[in-house]
């Protein structure tokens, strides 16, 4: 068991749908953003220090924005997701993005040691999420156990356009047997939720993934190895990403871990698109009438 459990934050993203910078779009009816309701719950269900993975040209934006508040009653940290890397063995093209999320979780290496969970910037995931994953962290991890938060897919939709969703098999104890990334997903006119590239219909009380994950650090290890010969084989791919889901389906596949998904029926909220940040404010605004937060997020 473990009572210091660490939450890493995916913040370097940039948003190209859309438009800008998600992760300091003020959202909230006292210009919260959905990092700082993130946060805020993080810490309500006993997460003590959070790391921020951002790029350099925004840093200090970002820390004066949403760090110097948070770092007024959490231990926080700041890493950098740098583009253009060196990977002995390699001879990497130029590239104008970053190597995905399990690079972005890879450079906190040198500052988390304890157990931790991993969410985007840019998503709200509700008190719920956050309660069972600290659950998680504090009882149930280990080095051969981890585990993802997963919401139901009728919960994550946007009116404003499609989404790509990591679509979950589970077996009968609700371990992880594969994640499907499915793209294009929408309701049609009659309601029903497809998915548009194969036209095909799908279930929408399937649990899917929103990156919302908890890890043991030794993680960290079979990280290292696995993204170094993905930049190897992918070096002249100035395009190529190295996602969560490929290392912890090969993982499972070679029988080194079991990942129980843990399902939250929370609503989730998210700007995919431009147009979605009105029903995301709309919202924010219920949540804090109906007493779900306090006038002003203060723990």
């Amino acid at each position: 068991m473990s009572d210091k459990i660490t939450l890493v934050v995916l913040a370097a993203g940039m948003g190209s749908r859309f438009g800008g910078l998600k992760q300091m779009e003020p959202l909230g009816p006292n210009g919260e953003t959905l990092l700082d309701y993130s946060v805020y719950d993080a810490y309500n269900a006993g997460f003590r220090k959070v790391v921020f993975v951002i790029r350099d040209f925004f840093a200090d934006d970002f820390k004066s924005q949403i760090g110097s508040k948070i770092e007024q009653f959490m231990e926080v940290e700041y890493v950098f997701q740098n583009v253009n890397i060196e990977v002995e063995g390699a001879n990497i093209v130029e590239r104008e993005k970053p190597w995905g999320t399990n690079h972005a979780v890879l450079v906190c290496k040198d500052v988390v040691k304890e157990p931790f969970a991993v969410i985007n910037s840019d998503d709200y995931y509700g008190k719920d999420g956050f309660t069972k994953a600290a659950n998680f962290l504090k009882n149930d991890v280990a080095p051969d156990k981890y585990c993802l938060i997963g919401y139901i897919l009728k919960n994550t939709l946007s009116d404003s356009g499609t989404v790509n969703r990591g679509v979950c098999k589970t077996d009968e104890n609700s371990n992880l047997v594969s994640i499907e990334e499915v793209l294009k997903i929408a309701r049609n006119e009659s309601g029903t939720v497809i998915r548009q590239d194969k036209g095909s219909e799908l279930d929408e009380n399937s649990v899917v993934s929103m990156n919302f994950w908890g890890f043991d650090p030794s993680y960290f290890d079979r990280l290292e190895a696995g993204f170094h010969e993905f930049v190897r084989q992918n070096q002249d791919n100035p395009k190529a990403e190295y996602y969560i889901p490929v290392l912890i389906d090969e993982m499972i596949a070679n029988k080194e871990i079991e990942l129980n998904v843990i399902s939250s029926h929370d609503s989730w909220y998210g700007v995919t698109y431009k147009e979605d940040a009105d029903k995301v404010k709309t919202a924010f605004k219920e949540l804090h009438e109906k007493g779900a937060y306090p006038a002003v997020l203060e723990v």
